[in-house]
This record gives C-alpha cells, structure tokens and sequence, in this order.
C-alpha cells in the first residue's frame, strides 16, 4: 500500500465498566457495558472500516470491550495489547501510533478517557459535517468512538493532521 493514501484511526473508549473492590486495571465491565460493547462492534461494521491492525490497553474493561466488539467485525484484526494505553495522555498516545508499521492502513485503538476523547481534539484538525458538533455534545462516554482520517506515514501523525469523519455514541 503507499503512504498516499488515506488512512483511518479510530478512537474507540471501553464500554461502560463496573466498580467491584478491585484495582482499576482490573475494573471489569458492568451488565450495560457488555450490552454496548457489541453493539459499538455493528456500529463499527457499518462504517465498512476493515482494521489492520488493533491497539488495546491491557485494562480488563478494554480487553473485555474489544473481546464483544470484534465478534460483529467482518474481519479479525491482529491484536496487540499495549500497557502504554492505559492512563495514557494524547501525546503518549500519539507516540504509540507512530511506531504503527506504515504497510498498516487502519488502526483501531481500545482506550480510556480523558485520553480517547483528548486524542481525538488534538488529532482532528479538521472534521467533516457534523461530526465535531456531534460529539462537542455528546462528549465521549464509554463506548463511543471517533473516526479519523490522515494522509502520510504513521511517522507523520501529529496534532492538527488528521479530519474527524465520523463520531458515534450509545443511545443513554
């Protein structure tokens, strides 16, 4: 694939997790995240985005989401769990993004807030329709996701270079 064409980054936030006594790396998900999180899956398979490649924080609640999500993808990506995603800030995020091998076109990152919805406003320097309206009022509850896209090598995504084409929520 060349480096001219487009590529996509979606920015997908764990779906709704529960609060036993246990660490929060270890938060698993609650009854509604585990409703959501497949339902963000079929979300995602109507966007027809076909991941290369999925980035997930090694989180219980990531691992789980991603786990119901996938199942509704019509292709299986190639996982990596990453620990740098977990209570990652937008830059940390970014460094990670860059070491994505340039022969990936679309990458799916599985993460927290504030780092998904930060990423997402330092990334989109622009956005398409209504997208950064969308979400502005939405904010970026558990199991929404962004969508963006850039031109050039991984190496090269930095704040400001990508457009938000596409932002979606569960209904509350």
């Amino acid at each position: 694939m060349s480096v001219a064409e487009p590529r996509r980054i979606v920015l997908f936030r764990h779906a709704k997790a529960d609060w036993p006594q246990v660490t929060d790396h270890e938060r698993p998900l609650a009854e509604r995240g585990r409703q959501d999180a497949p339902v963000a899956g079929r979300k995602l398979a109507d966007s027809g985005v076909s991941f290369d490649l999925a980035l997930c924080s090694t989180a219980t609640r990531t691992r789980e989401t991603w786990k119901l999500a996938v199942h509704e993808l019509p292709h299986r990506p190639k996982t990596v769990y990453e620990e740098r995603i977990y209570e990652a800030s937008p830059g940390e995020l970014i460094a990670v993004l860059n070491e994505t091998p340039d022969d990936v076109q679309n990458v799916i990152l599985i993460g927290h807030n504030p780092g998904m919805q930060g990423l997402t406003e330092v990334l989109a320097g622009s956005a398409e329709g209504d997208a950064r309206e969308r979400m502005s009022g939405r904010g970026f509850p558990a199991a929404a996701f962004a969508v963006l896209t850039f031109d050039g090598s991984w190496k090269t995504l930095e704040p400001g270079t990508a457009t938000l084409s596409d932002y979606w929520a569960p209904s509350k």
